[in-house]
């Protein structure tokens, strides 16, 4: 786990839920992180807040989540629910990958019930594709990561665990700890996200006969299984 993972996501705290337990089992093991979040996800603003403040607060959130990791968080200027689809996003997000050379790459799957959530995820394809062609010429050379998809109760439509990876009780009292610098997590009326991905780690962790574990989708091409005698 000695790696740099970048995650991409729609909105601020998208990753830190779903992959999070990763994320810091990497830091834990002397690896990197770093969460891009493509919009601030600033709707979800708490009563007392107007969304430009919350937007504030969501980018202060991530930043501190990153740190708690030892990582870095860059979240794009797009507006909640108004992720724009276009060449532009996918080349910051491909210029950021070549900036950071992940040797993971993990984004939404795309079997979503969110808009923002849709068209991350065939933002992220593109712009991983765009990173690895040299014929795409940035100011970067190119560079390639491997891409997978992180579990999410919005993005389960044809989602099925394919890729598990184990997650430590070190890591796993990393991300409860850092995870609850979003206030959404927590604070949220709408849907009890802490508890849920709390469970969910554990729930897979089962299936993987680990303490904690999340799960992922591959490309369908990566659907293959490599065995020696």
């Amino acid at each position: 786990m000695k790696k740099t993972i970048m995650a991409v996501g729609g909105h601020v705290g998208d990753m830190e839920l779903t992959c999070g337990g990763l994320l810091a089992e990497c830091c834990v093991n002397g690896g990197s992180i770093i969460t891009v979040a493509l919009t601030g996800g600033e709707k979800g603003n708490p009563p007392h807040m107007t969304v430009e403040s919350y937007r504030e607060q969501k980018e202060q959130e991530a930043a501190a989540f990153a740190e708690m990791l030892q990582g870095k968080a860059y979240v794009l200027p797009y507006k909640d629910g108004e992720l724009p689809d276009n060449e532009e996003v996918r080349f910051q997000v491909c210029d950021l990958i070549r900036k950071e050379k992940p040797e993971l790459l993990i984004t939404h799957f795309e079997g979503s019930m969110h808009k923002d959530h849709a068209a991350c995820s065939r933002i992220v394809k593109d712009a991983w594709f765009y990173a690895a062609i040299s014929g795409f010429q940035r100011e970067l050379p190119p560079h390639f990561a491997s891409l997978m998809f992180a579990e999410n109760w919005e993005d389960n439509r044809g989602y099925k665990p394919y890729v598990y990876y184990g997650i430590s009780e070190e890591g796993y009292a990393l991300w409860q700890e850092a995870v609850k610098k979003h206030w959404f997590v927590t604070g949220s009326a709408d849907f009890p996200y802490y508890e849920y991905y709390s469970h969910l780690k554990r729930l897979r962790g089962i299936e993987a006969r680990k303490p904690y574990a999340e799960s992922f989708m591959l490309l369908p091409e990566d659907y293959k299984k490599i065995s020696e005698l």
